[in-house]
């Protein structure tokens, strides 16, 4: 697992997936909730990939130069991202359009129309 993370699995969980992760999942949120578009998490999530390597580096003595970490946590981060611009723009859908628009599961909506 250190080959893919770069780092010990503590390291990974506790810090990647619940501090990095976490501000991953709220930057998505602030992207939706700006009403800008999906397109703008990816640049955000590889800036806040590179700044967790760096931090990893830094603080725990991780794999700075490594690819396959890189790529790995910002796949990572992207997903966390994205389900949070989605979940934010669902709810922002049926709030602010209640009269166009119901809940149609977690991570979609429907017309009222039919």
């Amino acid at each position: 697992m250190s080959a893919l993370v770069g780092s010990s699995a503590w390291v990974f969980f506790g810090f990647t997936l619940l501090l990095v992760g976490g501000c991953a999942f709220l930057m998505g949120q602030a992207v939706a909730s700006t009403w800008r578009p999906a397109w703008q998490i990816l640049p955000y999530s590889i800036l806040l990939a590179l700044a967790d390597r760096f931090l990893v580096f830094g603080l725990f003595g991780g794999q700075l130069g490594a690819v396959l970490p890189f790529i790995f946590v910002s796949l990572l981060l992207l997903v966390l991202a994205g389900t949070g611009f989605r979940l934010t723009r669902v709810d922002m859908m049926v709030r602010q359009y209640p009269w166009l628009h119901e809940r149609a599961g977690l991570f979609a909506w429907r017309d009222k129309t039919s």
